[in-house]
């Protein structure tokens, strides 16, 4: 290395330490940590949160939709937002208020500018994160989404029957008690004061309804002012600005009134709602509870019923899980327990409703009902759109019957049908002949043991010319008996069946007696009979009261009850023994007994099989109500002491000497008689015939 190389690289050597003594020395991680004296609380920057542009520009546009719109001196238009405790003013470009999170007002200038010096990383995350709600909120709801929030209220109307409560969250009846009632059933055996029937309560019974906004609004969600208008009358109002306000008045008259007067009122609402959507939403959903001891009755006679506007009832199956979808006009809306029923009738009917039923196994409630219904008139400037009359109350006939003549005078409602009466024929003896007879006997005697035993008497009067004329058949055919027996016994086998056949019909046409003659009158007292086996179970006049041991002429009247589950016995016999179906089953085998020795001829298998019948019959009554198997026990009882006393007033020789006269009478053939001798005829020509053609073979 000569001399000049050496010079230059110790001068470039003592350029670099130069250098490197002049620059600053750079600081590691380590060394910027700052040490514990000086940590505080003051957060960095980096973590705050910020609305997105497109999330200020839908703010900004909600506030001008939904806002109070006001113009300065200087022409520029104010917008001023309160909702969701977001209370923000729009002034030209300019954007300032407060938001309220946690119960703390926040400055919209510390929120926005995320100042660590006045807010916290959480409070402006919390802050931002509300003003995003709100603001969703007012694309859904709009100038409803104030009612978002709220504190519930309760309000109660009541009368001398009915006691209601309304909740100011969703504007509803909550909760609805009938004071003249009290529940048969309870989940907790241990109490031994009844309890009054509670129809619905709290969130087991919702009305909503779906306002028709551009996006339908659920008044569910929404909290209301309660205003009391008088002691009668309760307003349910969404109060949007002054003298501006959509609401529910609920009206219950004073006195003895089950009819609840419910309208939807509203005031200058075309003025703030933008919407051209007529179709008012109705959603309604109740769990049915339990108020009778026996869950299979009660729960067999329990669905909803609904009538078509100007026209039928109809109902879903009550025995399982069922729904219909009906695009037709709907009147009413019926839940419908056994003894109870909650009606909602349209002034105007529902365009469309949707139903759905759903049985609910091992539950304190029976079964949960929904409806979805639809009315396509709804007018936003009218003050009062929609109106609607709630039933809540018992399935008493007369009561039904008087009420459905004042909500629309010019349609039969029909709301009767509440009352299972049985098919048409059994229903007009019930509603004309039955009904009327058991509320005036009602008027005058509170025992409605007594009752019934006076209704049975009253039957028996009515059917009394049918009764007398079947057992002098009977006593005819008796007498003719040993007429009867000479005939099979000169004709038997079954070679001489049609000879023994036309033998005993020229009898019976000699004797003016007729096979027919007993069974037509037991065949016309068969409707009364059916007709009794409805009305007895869907009495509720006979619900509580006792009569000698039964406690509840609407319910079995056990002696004997077990626990457990047994198979088929449990299902069809249920765990307990009535005593009064004991008794009529015991007096109907003792009639099946009298009646067989009134009777010629008898089969063997036949009187088997008649002995069966009341065993089977005490099977089949022994859940059902305790006054349908006194009534049939009173019934059995008067027929077997007509039957004995017929007994003394029918003797066998005026029976005798009455077909004597008559066999001297020319008689005229009547029509059945005179087809009855043309089919035998025909019978023989055709027997005759094979055996010709039997003979040739051979």
């Amino acid at each position: 290395m000569d001399k000049n190389t050496l010079k230059g690289l110790v001068l470039m050597m003592a350029v670099f330490a130069l250098w490197m003594w002049l620059t600053p020395k750079q600081k590691t991680d380590a060394d910027n940590a700052p040490s514990p004296e000086a940590v505080t609380e003051t957060p960095v920057a980096t973590g705050f949160d910020a609305l997105t542009d497109t999330e200020r520009s839908w703010l900004i546009q909600n506030i001008q939709t939904n806002g109070t719109v006001s113009t300065g001196s200087d022409s520029i238009r104010t917008y001023t937002l309160n909702a969701d405790g977001m209370n923000l003013t729009l002034r030209g470009d300019s954007l300032y208020g407060t938001v309220t999170v946690s119960g703390r007002q926040l400055n919209w200038a510390d929120v926005a500018a995320a100042d660590p010096a006045r807010i916290t990383i959480s409070e402006q995350r919390e802050a931002i994160d509300a003003v995003r709600k709100a603001s969703a909120n007012l694309g859904k709801y709009g100038r409803f989404a104030s009612f978002l929030s709220g504190n519930p209220q309760e309000v109660t109307l009541e009368n001398d029957v009915l006691s209601l409560k309304l909740n100011s969250k969703s504007g509803s009846i909550t909760r609805a008690e009938l004071k003249d009632y009290d529940t048969e059933y309870s989940s907790d055996e241990t109490k031994s004061t009844k309890q009054k029937v509670v129809i619905f309560e709290g969130d087991k019974n919702t009305f909503n309804f779906s306002l028709p906004l551009p996006q339908p609004i659920e008044t569910a969600e929404l909290y209301f002012t309660p205003r009391q208008l008088n002691d009668s009358t309760i307003r349910m109002a969404l109060e949007l600005a002054p003298d501006c306000y959509w609401g529910i008045e609920y009206t219950l008259p004073k006195g003895k009134s089950y009819l609840v007067g419910m309208k939807i009122v509203q005031k200058n609402m075309a003025s703030v709602v933008q919407s051209n959507n007529r179709n008012l939403g109705f959603n309604w959903t109740q769990q049915l509870h339990r108020q009778e001891k026996g869950r299979m009755f009660e729960e067999r006679n329990s669905g909803i019923y609904y009538k078509f506007a100007g026209g039928a009832v109809e109902n879903l199956n009550e025995n399982k899980d069922d729904s219909e979808e009906r695009q037709a006009k709907i009147r009413w809306i019926g839940y419908k327990n056994q003894f109870f029923s909650t009606v909602m009738i349209a002034d105007r009917p529902f365009n469309t409703a949707d139903f759905k039923s759903t049985v609910l196994k091992n539950s304190d409630y029976l079964k949960s009902f929904e409806s979805q219904a639809i009315s396509n008139d709804y007018d936003w400037n009218s003050a009062n759109p929609v109106s609607f009359s709630l039933y809540i109350g018992p399935n008493l006939y007369p009561l039904l019957a008087d009420i459905e003549d004042h909500i629309v005078p010019d349609e039969d409602l029909n709301l009767t049908r509440l009352v299972p009466l049985g098919w048409t024929l059994f229903r007009w003896i019930n509603t004309w002949i039955v009904i009327p007879v058991f509320t005036f006997l009602g008027k005058w005697i509170s025992n409605y043991g007594i009752i019934i035993l006076l209704l049975t008497i009253f039957i028996k009067l009515i059917l009394f010319p049918l009764t007398y004329k079947s057992y002098r058949s009977q006593a005819v055919m008796r007498v003719l008996a040993p007429d009867i027996k000479a005939i099979n016994d000169k004709y038997p086998g079954n070679e001489n069946a049609m000879i023994r056949q036309q033998k005993t019909m020229a009898l019976y046409s000699q004797a003016g007696a007729s096979p027919m003659s007993g069974c037509l009158p037991m065949l016309l007292q068969m409707p009364v009979l059916i007709a009794m086996f409805a009305f007895f179970p869907s009495c509720i006049e006979l619900r509580g009261e006792s009569f000698l041991w039964a406690h509840d002429l609407s319910a079995p009247d056990a002696i004997i009850s077990w626990s457990g589950n047994i198979p088929l016995i449990t299902k069809y016999f249920g765990n307990h023994i009535s005593l009064f179906c004991l008794l009529m089953t015991a007096t109907n085998i003792i009639y099946t007994y009298i009646n067989t020795q009134n009777q010629a001829n008898t089969m063997p298998g036949m009187k088997w099989m008649m002995y069966l019948m009341p065993v089977m019959f005490m099977v089949f009554f022994n859940n059902y109500a305790a006054g349908l198997s006194y009534y049939y026990f009173l019934s059995l009882l008067i027929t077997i002491m007509q039957t004995y006393a017929f007994r003394f007033v029918i003797k066998d020789e005026d029976v005798r000497a009455k077909m004597k006269e008559n066999a001297k009478k020319p008689r005229k053939k009547s029509g059945f008689m005179a087809r009855l001798e043309e089919m035998q005829k025909q019978q023989q020509a055709m027997l005759r015939e094979q055996q010709k053609q039997q003979g040739k073979r051979r």
